[in-house]
């Protein structure tokens, strides 16, 4: 039987879609789930939950948890997983798909085995639906996923570092799931077209930093009008920040976070702006609002 050794993994967040995106774009931002697994004789899995994951539900099942036993094979799992996070849980900064890209690698560790960033991203890939979270959180830095015969390609894309991000979310979070279930079945071919198109302008503004090709590949009809319904406080969120000097504000992943973009130097005032037209001077902890930074860091192995 393999005995089991200490270890620890560090991975970032990541928002996605950033508009005309939808399902292919993501990007890692300086928000992260750091867990840690220390062996012992006890017999059992003992979770600690540390930072956002505090607010999690004592019988809500922990990802990281069930793929450290269901990857560690021909073992019983036994001993403490610490889970320290300061990701907002089911707000829109992929702190899922993290959790799988966490919970794969750590068991991979824990056995003595070296990285398969592959196999680890393709586990995320199937379990989550999509990549788009998976790629940054795994890979650093901004991302898209393609399909192929092969598979799933994942590719770097350039950001210029004048892009400033503002992040706030209201005190409630969204299933990843009910936000799916809004979208329509089909699109016409229509919109088709000028979603390809507003994406090819997203890409280009993020490489060049270029206010109004932002703009325009921030405007989206495939999700973001569908889930818009579903965050309180939505569009004037939306405006105050537009108001405060972002960019574009939208639906970050499948909400309830918004992220705007924004010039760099502005994104703690963007930030501060949402901040207040979410929360409406309530005073509310679990309403945030954060200026948050690209990160080329992905997955890491920590020393302990």
């Amino acid at each position: 039987m393999t005995e089991l050794s200490s270890a620890r993994v560090r991975v970032p967040c990541s928002t996605s879609n950033l508009g005309a995106g939808f399902d292919t774009l993501g990007l890692a931002l300086d928000r992260f789930l750091d867990v840690s697994f220390t062996p012992d004789s006890s017999g059992a899995l003992r979770v600690v939950r540390e930072g956002t994951l505090r607010a999690l539900l004592e019988d809500e099942t922990d990802i990281v948890a069930e793929i450290l036993k269901r990857r560690v094979a021909n073992v019983d799992v036994s001993g403490v997983l610490k889970m320290h996070s300061d990701i907002p849980v089911g707000r829109g900064l992929g702190a899922s798909a993290a959790a799988r890209v966490a919970g794969y690698d750590l068991a991979l560790a824990v056995q003595g085995l070296p990285r398969d960033d592959a196999a680890t991203f393709d586990s995320a890939y199937r379990q989550e639906g999509h990549g788009d979270n998976a790629a940054p959180s795994l890979f650093g830095g901004l991302r898209a996923v393609a399909g192929t015969e092969d598979g799933p390609m994942v590719m770097s894309l350039s950001l210029s570092p004048q892009v400033g991000f503002a992040y706030a979310a209201p005190s409630v979070g969204i299933s990843t799931d009910e936000a799916r279930r809004r979208l329509p079945e089909a699109v016409s071919h229509g919109l088709a077209t000028v979603s390809l198109g507003r994406l090819v302008a997203l890409l280009q503004g993020l490489a060049e930093g270029d206010a109004d090709l932002i703009r325009i590949g921030a405007q989206d009809e495939l999700h973001v009008p569908h889930r818009m319904a579903l965050i309180p406080r939505a569009s004037s969120v939306i405006s105050a920040g537009m108001d405060a000097g972002a960019w574009a504000v939208t639906v970050s992943g499948a909400g309830s976070g918004l992220i705007a973009m924004c010039d760099q130097s502005n994104s703690e005032g963007v930030a501060k702006a949402m901040h207040q037209a979410f929360d409406e001077g309530r005073g509310d902890p679990e309403c945030v609002g954060l200026s948050l930074r690209p990160t080329e860091r992905g997955l890491e192995r920590v020393e302990l």
